[in-house]
């Protein structure tokens, strides 16, 4: 693969944008590349390590994109329809280049909701089974960071953000698409364009290839691609679906004792079926992959458990971003209260508000700012409490909650915090100063 990549790059002038964590990781590959090198970031801090290149910055930092012949684009950086179709040819990324170049068995993972957690568990299982597997991509691992102790039979389970895959031109060997609900539209045009991103999971495989999708996701489109479909549900009957609190696998019933999961909720019951049906099709005996469930923690920030504090159970939910995981997370734990709110990107808040407005959670602790537009929807504001910021909101859930708390914000933490892992670990800071 390494040969592929400097025969890719060589002699060329490439324009890194956005240097954060793939930015940086891109820069190491290329400076040992005959290749002419920029770096363009809006606010590009300038150090001795990047010095001797080509630096754009401020806020016409994307026109240094018309002076290069290829650009690595990092996922965080948000182009809407701002470029020429002729620049936007140039355009590429680690996850593109991964996809291309690489021989490896990749099973890539998207959705909405669920990614992380499916993915997390797809590596688990396949190293249960004793096959050699590395997780990378938007779980916080560079795509092509790996390719110097990259193994030729170890599978790569790659987490794929709707960002990484906005310009792809080829799909992984096993592609995953868990759900597409409205999200991310403060980096969209709109939501057709936020689906479009995800569908390219699987929009360029070849027969051979395997595509996993709920069933809802059915298209006319993805049924002219010639991969294998196979079809996912968590409430209908498809080619493997919840059933109950069992998993119906095609036509074999794996009983929820048998997979004991420590992840709770039905929709990890649906992550479960996923995991395993990706697993399977890597190579993974069914029965032993069905075992490894039994072992396997969970994600830090997804329904996570914080502690127990006089009778109240605090959970960390921060990693939920839309309506229907703040619905999952109260359904999960049965809980009487909820804090949500964050940044306020627009999006439909509806389904929640019906859920809301049903009594399903006694106390709504709202935060800045789409917490403030929820409550304004709600017909009952005697339980819904508006507070400042999350050190008011964990000492008003202490003050009313009986049963159990949940951090679900069904927003982005951007504007308040750096990520959902700062915002996750700030509460978590709180509830143990209880």
């Amino acid at each position: 693969m390494k040969d592929k990549l400097n025969a890719f790059f060589q002699g060329k002038k490439v324009l890194i944008l956005g240097f954060g964590r793939e930015g940086r990781s891109t820069l190491d590959i290329l400076k040992n590349i005959d290749c002419k090198i920029g770096i363009a970031d809006q606010n590009l801090t300038v150090t001795p390590e990047i010095e001797q290149y080509e630096l754009f910055s401020g806020e016409n930092y994307l026109n240094a994109i018309d002076e290069y012949d290829i650009v690595m684009k990092t996922p965080g950086i948000a182009l809407f329809d701002r470029l020429s179709e002729t620049n936007k040819k140039k355009i590429t990324g680690q996850t593109d280049l991964l996809l291309k170049f690489c021989k490896n068995k990749i099973i890539g993972v998207t959705g909405t909701k669920g990614k992380s957690t499916t993915s997390s568990l797809i590596h688990h299982i396949l190293e249960h089974c004793e096959k050699k597997s590395v997780l990378i991509g938007n779980i916080g691992i560079p795509p092509l960071s790996i390719i110097d102790s990259l193994e030729k039979d170890t599978i790569i389970v790659c987490e794929m953000s709707c960002h990484q895959l906005e310009y792809v031109k080829a799909s992984p060997n096993i592609a995953v698409l868990l759900n597409v609900y409205e999200e991310h539209l403060d980096h969209y045009v709109d939501f057709n364009a936020y689906k479009y991103a995800k569908e390219n999971i699987y929009r360029f495989q070849r027969k051979d290839d395997i595509t996993i999708l709920n069933i809802e996701n059915l298209s006319e489109e993805i049924n002219l691609i010639p991969s294998q479909k196979i079809t996912v549900s968590m409430d209908k009957k498809a080619d493997i679906y919840v059933s109950g609190n069992d998993i119906v696998f095609f036509d074999t019933m794996i009983p929820y004792e048998k997979v004991s999961p420590r992840l709770e909720g039905k929709h990890n019951l649906y992550n479960i079926a996923v995991a395993l049906a990706a697993a399977v099709n890597a190579g993974c005996n069914i029965d032993m992959a069905t075992e490894a469930i039994k072992s396997f923690n969970g994600l830090e920030h997804r329904m996570e458990v914080v502690r127990t504090v006089n009778g109240v159970k605090y959970v960390n939910d921060s990693i939920s971003t839309i309506p229907l995981a703040a619905i999952n997370a109260i359904k999960t734990f049965s809980a009487d209260t909820v804090i949500i709110g964050g940044m306020d990107r627009g999006i439909n808040y509806d389904i929640l508000i019906e859920f809301l407005n049903k009594g399903n959670v006694k106390n709504i602790i709202c935060l800045p700012d789409s917490g403030y537009r929820i409550a304004a929807m709600l017909n009952d504001t005697s339980n819904v409490f508006k507070v400042k910021d999350m050190e008011e909101a964990v000492q008003k859930a202490y003050e009313v909650s009986k049963h159990c708390c949940v951090l679900s914000p069904a927003a982005a933490s951007y504007g308040f915090y750096k990520n959902f892992e700062e915002r996750g670990k700030h509460f978590k800071e709180l509830v143990n100063k209880l």
